[in-house]
C-alpha cells in the first residue's frame, strides 16, 4: 500500500467525485502528504469484494488494512450490532453488560494457556498502550524492548515502541523504549537466531530494568516476517531469565489469519500479555483488547489498575466481538484458513517462479508476503524504509496499482506486497486475485531491466 493508502499520487482533484472532494478538503488522509491524498469512495461491499462509486468491483485481497477477516457479509455480526444498539447502546465501564462478560470469558477460552483477564479498548494502539502500562505496573520496571521492523500503533507509547520509520516524526517518544534486531534473514546482517543472542545481551547489559519484550510473533506491515520455529519459545525463555515479560502483539496476526487462532499458537508459545484488535470484530466495530495471565491479573487485586477509557467495553463493540468469535467457531474458519492458506501459498510460489522480480515469499495461512527485488542475486529492494515517509510513489506502489486496475486490491508496505484476504475466500477468488497480481508483477519485472 502506498503511503497515502491510495493508488493515486496526482494532486489534481479533477477526477474526484463530490464526496471524494469533500473528504479530501475536510478529512485528513492518514500517514500521508495531504496534496497526494486521492480518496476513493466505496459504496458497497459483499463477501470478499467491494465496489467504488463508479461501479468497479475489487477483490479485497488484503482485507482492507488486514482486518476484515470475515469479509463484508458477516450477517451474525451485523445482527448482533443492531440488536445491542437497540437494547443498550452505551454504559459507563463501571457497569457491565451480558456481551462484555461473555466476550471476556470467550477470550479466555480461545487464547493460549493461562491468559484469563481482559481490558477492552477501541483499537490496537490502545491495546498496546495498556500492555505497556500493565507490564510497568506489574514489574515495577520501565524499559520496553521492541524491534526495528515492527508496527505497534500511532499513539505516543505505541509509536515509541514501533520500529518502522513512521515513528521518526514523533520522536522523542516516551522514555525507556529500546529497539532490537529482527528475525529477518533476507534483509539483515544477523541470522534470525543470532538476533536472539543480541536481545539476550541487551537484557544483560540493561541490568534488571526491562519490564517486557514486545514483539509481533509474525511481523505484519513491516514485511510478513516469519521467524524460525524455535525463535519465539527461546525469546520467552530469554525474557523470563532476565525478569522481563513477553508481550505478543496479535493485532494483525490474530483470529485465524495464520491458520491458528493466534500467531503465537503457530509456535506453541503462551505470552504473559497479548494484545488484539482488527480480527477481533472482523473490523465491524472498533475494538481492542489486552489480555493477561492469572498471575498478573491477581497482582491488581491489591494494586490499583491505574488505567481506563470512557469506551472501555463499549456494549455495541463487544457484541460485535462476541458474534465474530462465534462465527469463527461455528463456520470452522480457523481450520479453513489453514487449509486454503496452503493453496494460497502454492499459488504465490508459482508467481515467484514466473517473475524474476520476486525476491522472496513468506508467510503462513492467509498471511503472506511477496518481497520484490531489482536484482535476483543481490536482492536489491525497489522500496526502501525511508520511502514510507517520503513523498511520491515507488515501483512497488505501481505493482499494486496495476493489480488494482485488474480488479484486485493488494496492500504494500515498503518493499512487500501484503496478501491477507478474508478467511472466507474461495480458491476461485484466490485464482482471480493471483492473476491480477501476475499482471502487476510484469511492472516490476520490466523495471529490473532499466
Amino acid at each position: 500500500m502506498s503511503k497515502q493508502d491510495s493508488f493515486e499520487t496526482d494532486s489534481d482533484t479533477g477526477d474526484l467525485n463530490e464526496i471524494e472532494q469533500l473528504d479530501k478538503e475536510h478529512v485528513f488522509g492518514t500517514w500521508s502528504y495531504q496534496k497526494e491524498v486521492q480518496p476513493t469512495q466505496v459504496v458497497d461491499a459483499d463477501g470478499v469484494r467491494f465496489t467504488d462509486a463508479d461501479g468497479n468491483d475489487f477483490i479485497d485481497f488484503s482485507s482492507q488494512l488486514m482486518c476484515s477477516n470475515l469479509g463484508h457479509s458477516a450477517e451474525k455480526v451485523e445482527e448482533a450490532i443492531a440488536e445491542q444498539a437497540s437494547k443498550v447502546g452505551y454504559v459507563a465501564p463501571s457497569y457491565t453488560t451480558e456481551v462484555r462478560a461473555k466476550l471476556g470469558q470467550k477470550l479466555a477460552e480461545v487464547t493460549p494457556g493461562d491468559l484469563s483477564k481482559t481490558f477492552f479498548s477501541t483499537s490496537g494502539t490502545e491495546a498496546v498502550e495498556a500492555a505497556i502500562k500493565i507490564a510497568r505496573f506489574y514489574t515495577g520496571k520501565q524499559k520496553i524492548i521492541s524491534r526495528y521492523r515492527s508496527y505497534h500503533g500511532a499513539t505516543y507509547g505505541s509509536i515509541s515502541v514501533t520500529g518502522d520509520p513512521r515513528r521518526l516524526e514523533s520522536e522523542p517518544g516516551i522514555p525507556g523504549t529500546i529497539k532490537a534486531p529482527d528475525p529477518y534473514a533476507y534483509g539483515s546482517t544477523l541470522d534470525p537466531m543470532e538476533s536472539l543472542e543480541y536481545i539476550d545481551e541487551m537484557l544483560e547489559l540493561e541490568g534488571n530494568t526491562v519490564a517486557a519484550v514486545l514483539v509481533e510473533p509474525i511481523v505484519g506491515s513491516n514485511g510478513i516476517l516469519v521467524p524460525p520455529d524455535e525463535y519465539l519459545p527461546r525469546l520467552k525463555e530469554i525474557a523470563h531469565d532476565h525478569g522481563a515479560l513477553l508481550i505478543c502483539d496479535e493485532v494483525m496476526a490474530g483470529f485465524g489469519r495464520t491458520g491458528e487462532w493466534f500467531g503465537c499458537d503457530v509456535f506453541d508459545v503462551e505470552p504473559d500479555i497479548m494484545t488484539m484488535a482488527k480480527g477481533l470484530t472482523g473490523a465491524y466495530q472498533p475494538l481492542g483488547a489486552t489480555i493477561v495471565n492469572s498471575e498478573i491479573a491477581e497482582h491488581f487485586d491489591e494494586n490499583m489498575f491505574c488505567h481506563g477509557h470512557t469506551y472501555a467495553g463499549h456494549p455495541v463493540a463487544v457484541a460485535a466481538g462476541l458474534a465474530t468469535i462465534e462465527t469463527y467457531q461455528e463456520e470452522n474458519l480457523i481450520e479453513r484458513a489453514n487449509e486454503i492458506g496452503k493453496y494460497l501459498g502454492a499459488q504465490i510460489d508459482k508467481l515467484a517462479e514466473k517473475h524474476p522480480s520476486v525476491g522472496e515469499t513468506r508467510g503462513v495461512g492467509l498471511f503472506r508476503g511477496i518481497e520484490l527485488t531489482k536484482h535476483s542475486e543481490k536482492r536489491v529492494p525497489f522500496g526502501e524504509r525511508e520511502d514510507k515517509i517520503n513523498p511520491g510513489s515507488t515501483v512497488v506502489d505501481e505493482v499494486s496499482a496495476t493489480a488494482y486496475e485488474s480488479g484486485t486490491y493488494v496492500a504494500n508496505m515498503i518493499n512487500t506486497l501484503i496478501i491477507a484476504p478474508p478467511l472466507t475466500i474461495t480458491k476461485d477468488e484466490i485464482d482471480e486475485a493471483i492473476n491480477a497480481i501476475d499482471v502487476g508483477l510484469d511492472v516490476s519485472d520490466n523495471a529490473m531491466k532499466q
